[in-house]
């Protein structure tokens, strides 16, 4: 339980092994566990554009959107799984949804896996690897 920092996001392809900074060399974001059952997390990725007004523009929304991941409900674990049920979320997709995730801790490092599935992006098998340290 706790609050840990990302570190670094990757997506690992799954036919060739490949790994990629989806989020940047240096993204930035946290995930939350708390005692009472609930979480939450954002993340965002280093190369976000600043909007040139407080009135951002279409193009700037959509680019906002694309480069973040940011929910929160409940989660319990499972053996080497923790389950994510999505409470409220940046996309309407996965709010209700439960996400399931692999996870090890080694003493302040949390990795979480996703499991393999297609990406949105290029429609290839793989899975995302996220790196996170305790906040102390």
């Amino acid at each position: 339980m706790g609050t840990w920092r990302i570190q670094t996001f990757v997506r690992e392809v799954a036919a060739t092994g490949q790994r990629y900074s989806e989020f940047g060399e240096k993204p930035d974001g946290y995930i939350t566990y708390l005692p009472d059952g609930c979480m939450h997390v954002i993340l965002v990725a280093d190369n976000r554009v600043k909007p040139t007004s407080a009135a951002t523009t279409e193009a700037e929304k959509a680019k906002l959107f694309g480069t973040m991941i940011a929910y929160a409900g409940t989660y319990r674990i499972e053996g080497d799984k923790v389950v994510h049920d999505i409470e409220v979320s940046w996309n309407q997709l996965w709010t209700g949804s439960k996400q399931v995730r692999f996870f090890k801790v080694d003493g302040d490092t949390l990795t979480i896996a996703t499991a393999v599935a297609k990406s949105p992006r290029d429609g290839q098998e793989g899975r995302i690897l996220v790196v996170f340290k305790k906040r102390h």
